[in-house]
């Protein structure tokens, strides 16, 4: 698998960043990767509530060379057709926003968000934590 064939969650990059414990995919194999603009701007939030300033946190994310994907309206119809089966794990609209871009790219998505485990949606999950 290569990173371009990945889509990151938000959670993912921010365990990376944070050199958090990181399991189950090669840290290197983020570089590179795909990721949901919607997911972009919950690890810059992310990023920028934990002390960091903007300038810092685009560095960190240039570091990575996330190819970001634009959150449009077959993104949003995506999404939203995810929610019936996943509103039992309490899935974020930037949750969805990231499983849908993987089922639309037949691309594994890979989070630290466990519950992620639970889900029979179609998508390869591959769970670092």
């Amino acid at each position: 698998m290569n990173s371009a064939a990945i889509v990151v969650d938000a959670s993912a990059v921010i365990t990376l960043l944070q050199n958090e414990a990181f399991g189950g995919l090669e840290t290197l194999r983020i570089v590179g990767a795909r990721i949901s603009a919607v997911n972009l701007s919950e690890v810059l939030a992310t990023l920028c509530s934990g002390g960091l300033a903007e300038a810092e946190a685009d560095a960190a994310l240039a570091a990575l060379d996330l190819r970001v994907v634009a959150f449009d309206e077959q993104e949003a119809r995506a999404a939203a057709r995810l929610w019936p089966r996943a509103r039992g794990a309490g899935l974020s609209l930037a949750d969805r926003a990231c499983l849908a871009l993987g089922l639309r790219l037949g691309s594994p998505v890979v989070t630290a968000d466990r519950v992620w485990g639970t889900l029979d949606i179609g998508a390869e999950i591959v769970l670092i934590r």
